[in-house]
């Protein structure tokens, strides 16, 4: 049952309460959650029994007592039990590298590996959503670097000791999945995603041709499909690809607006066309102006229209930009409009902007990296009407629909367009003789070779929570969003940074320590008022309680931005992140 594995849903994942006993659903039995396996060995004497014909009683040691591997491993092993190592030591713990599969008779040594690595990474698992435990167990650079051995050796270590890395690096890593870490856009942990994370590194293959990657091709084939659907597109007409980030997404859009309006490009470079122009607003994601650079279209030719005070781009003055780029005999060839701004998360007017586009017959491009989960969601999605009349749209399913990252959508609504603009038939990989559909190899429309398999965590996901899944978690974090802001509002020591309730789960505040209370406004009380954030922040991380983020914009000094997009968490959780704000800037 799916809601067996969703975080935050009555403690079934952890239990009835602290120490407390997992419930046990009736009057059928379910499949026993992540805590009872992680209690229960039995369950590695299982699956080691199945895989190794035989030696699971010897891997799990059953009739003696095991003992517990250094550093809270598996006990239900002993390392004796794994065969013998390099010199004679047990392969199980102690054994190196070479012990492992493929070498001949590892089979012992490297399920006893493996299951050492799962119990470490369910451990973190619990972990991360019990709300006792921190959020970060923060070190300054300088002392993690003194106080481990990070270097690189000529000689292997032991398993035992690669375990011990393995501990190490999960001890000091931030647990994004927590209920209390607010600092990122993409946070959570989905249980199902997880799985299918560990599924797609065990197949370790590659996205560029179906014939090495035949279910896999076809299920992105399959969600684009459905993604471009959700947009607007009748059908789900069009084209588009996972790539690495909402960063690439973007440049993605703009390579193929230019190759559009000048196919030339591709083979004659910049030098053959005249100066092209973008448009994008004030408040966008730094991409656009990096993927200009990137391009050798230039910063310079990022043009940035005009906000409002919610943050969104103001169609006249994009229209006023456009004019005068013409006049200036510049090329306009792309407006990038933003659904969900990184900071204020707001939507850009898309209609206004899309008859803007089609007036001066500028490709548009929807940033939706943030935003677009809210499609999802038949409460929300009417923030991003006119998302359909879009030439591109950028998706990113690893923010707002947890989805592990990394895990981002280019939709293109001209089919083939992605295929003209980057194809290089390279015979090696592409060849026209292939025995099944060419059309399923989507190597040659991607600028990568080597392409990760991002589609499987998404797919397995929707699978399990279907579409009414995604939009309940989408639209409890609206809530809460909401819920923090009407606590906020009028409270006193908080001052919003814009008003009106937010469009999207950012909130945007001020938090003012009782010394600046009544302090009249000057250029001495924003000096001060600029450092609170900062030491709230720090003083979270050392205590590792909580994180949110912060950040100055325009002439706005620095102020705390709360993003809620785990499912996990809950109004007690914002209650805690209100009150340890005023915990740790109370004397400031």
């Amino acid at each position: 049952d799916r809601r067996r594995l969703e975080p935050g849903r009555d403690r079934r994942f952890l239990g009835s309460g602290a120490g407390g006993r997992a419930r046990r659903p009736q009057p059928t039995p379910a499949p026993r959650t992540l805590r009872s396996i992680f209690l229960t060995a039995r369950a590695w004497c299982q699956v080691a029994q199945k895989f190794t014909g035989g030696i699971g009683n010897k891997l799990c040691g059953k009739g003696r007592e095991a003992p517990v591997a250094r550093g809270g491993g598996a006990a239900a092993r002993p390392r004796s039990a794994a065969g013998p190592g390099p010199r004679g030591r047990g392969g199980g713990g102690t054994g190196g590298r070479r012990d492992l599969l493929p070498t001949c008779n590892g089979e012992i040594t490297t399920m006893s590996f493996l299951q050492d690595v799962v119990d470490i990474l369910l451990q973190y698992v619990v972990k991360s959503f019990d709300r006792s435990t921190k959020v970060i167990d923060f070190h300054y650079p300088n002392e993690l670097l003194q106080e481990y051995n990070w270097e690189l050796a000529d000689q292997p270590q032991t398993l035992e000791e690669i375990l011990l890395n393995c501990r190490t690096t999960l001890k000091y890593a931030i647990k994004t999945g927590h209920p209390r870490y607010f600092n990122q856009l993409s946070t959570g942990l989905d249980m199902v995603g997880l799985a299918a994370d560990w599924l797609t590194s065990a197949a370790n293959t590659n996205m560029f041709t179906y014939e090495i990657a035949p279910v896999f091709v076809l299920l992105e084939y399959v969600t684009l499909r459905k993604m471009r659907e959700m947009v607007g597109w009748p059908g789900g007409c069009g084209d588009g690809i996972f790539s690495p980030g909402g960063a690439i997404s973007n440049m993605y859009a703009m390579l193929i607006a230019r190759f559009k309006m000048f196919p030339e490009v591709k083979e004659k470079g910049m030098a053959a066309i005249p100066r092209l122009v973008a448009f994008t607003s004030e408040h966008s994601h730094f991409s656009v102006k990096k993927g200009a650079a990137a391009l050798g279209i230039g910063t310079d030719s990022v043009i940035l229209i005009r906000c409002d005070e919610r943050g969104k781009m103001i169609p006249s003055d994009l229209e006023r930009r456009i004019v005068e780029a013409k006049q200036k005999g510049f090329v306009p060839f792309l407006v990038s409009a933003t659904a969900g701004t990184t900071v204020y998360g707001a939507f850009d007017p898309l209609i206004a902007i899309a008859d803007i586009c089609k007036k001066y017959k500028i490709w548009m491009h929807v940033d939706g990296a943030w935003g677009g989960g809210l499609l999802m969601s038949r409460k929300h999605k009417w923030k991003l009407n006119g998302v359909e009349r879009a030439n591109s749209v950028t998706w990113n399913p690893h923010k707002m629909m947890g989805v592990p990252l990394q895990c981002s959508a280019l939709l293109v609504r001209e089919e083939g367009l992605m295929q003209s603009c980057n194809q290089m038939h390279a015979s090696y990989l592409f060849q026209q003789d292939k025995h099944y559909d060419l059309s399923y190899d989507t190597g040659d429309k991607a600028l990568q070779c080597g392409r990760h398999v991002d589609v499987f965590k998404l797919w397995l996901m929707w699978r399990a929570k279907g579409t009414t899944g995604f939009e309940a978690q989408i639209d409890k974090c609206l809530e809460l969003a909401e819920y923090l802001y009407n606590k906020i509002k009028n409270r006193e020591g908080y001052e919003m940074v814009f008003d009106g309730k937010p469009q999207h789960t950012n909130v945007c505040f001020w938090y003012i320590p009782p010394s600046l209370r009544g302090v009249e406004d000057s250029e001495e009380r924003t000096s001060r008022l600029m450092k609170v954030a900062p030491v709230i922040k720090a003083r979270m991380m050392e205590y590792g309680t909580t994180m949110v983020s912060y950040q100055p914009l325009g002439d706005k000094v620095n102020f705390f931005r709360m993003v809620i997009s785990n499912p996990a968490a809950t109004h007690q959780d914002i209650d805690f992140l209100i009150d340890e704000i005023e915990r740790l800037g109370q004397d400031l």
